[in-house]
């Protein structure tokens, strides 16, 4: 329990001088991530499921109480839109087993395409064993519906609270963890720009509130041009006390 924040990958060459030295190897980046941060989201897995074997070498290289999320594939969740999940959840479920203890929560981010299925998102989640905890991140408008959150209360799944430019931000949670996805100011680009001390205070103040109602929280920065989602993701740490 408690609030964990980072950032949503660790390897990027223009956080050279940020986060690791200049001309660090690709190979040596996540030593210097594992130095600042207890928990990050994996989003190479979007273009690539990662393979049992991958998933646990990183459970014996990872220190003991890190956690890692993971973005679920995009076959499964852009070109097939939840039809037919069953291979991508078997395939889920073995590398999520090896991963062991530094499990933390799975994202299914579904495409800004694909509009509101109540019966395919609701056959998805019965699917998906209850051991692993997940979040759904909606993109499309017509998800927003009491019938959608009272779908994800049921299952025990979390809306992924998210902010950045044209995003709804919807502070709403739906189950016992809660998860952030912070792609940006909404005056800069996604991915651009570095939130205000102002707007890291806000949202400390959310997190606390979460996490003092028994809620397990879950933040990544994901403005990674130009570093700030390190420098964002240090800077709420210490505000929160993280």
């Amino acid at each position: 329990m408690g609030i964990h924040i980072g950032t949503s990958g660790w390897s990027y060459d223009h956080w050279q001088g940020v986060l690791y030295p200049p001309k660090t190897a690709t190979g040596k980046r996540l030593g210097y991530y594992l130095q600042q941060f207890q928990t990050v989201e994996l989003n190479s897995s979007f273009y690539r499921w990662p393979k049992p074997e991958t998933f646990a070498g990183w459970q014996a290289k990872l220190p003991e109480g890190f956690l890692l999320s993971a973005k679920a594939p995009r076959w499964l969740t852009y070109v097939k839109n939840l039809k037919e999940p069953e291979p991508w959840i078997e395939r889920i479920e073995e590398g999520w087993s090896a991963l062991a203890d530094k499990q933390a929560i799975l994202l299914v981010q579904l495409s800004p395409r694909f509009a509101c299925n109540y019966n395919r998102l609701a056959y998805f989640l019965d699917r998906l064993p209850r051991w692993i905890r997940v979040a759904v991140e909606f993109r499309h408008a017509t998800w927003h519906t009491e019938a959608i959150f009272n779908l994800l209360e049921e299952q025990n799944a979390a809306y992924c609270i998210m902010s950045g430019a044209g995003l709804p931000c919807i502070l709403r949670t739906s189950a016992s963890l809660v998860y952030v996805r912070l792609h940006g100011p909404e005056h800069q680009p996604l991915y651009h720009g570095a939130y205000s001390e102002g707007e890291l205070n806000e949202w400390a103040g959310h997190l606390r509130a979460w996490a003092a109602s028994g809620k397990d929280v879950y933040v990544y920065f994901n403005n990674d041009i130009g570093g700030h989602a390190v420098r964002n993701a240090l800077a709420l740490r210490a505000l929160t006390g993280a």
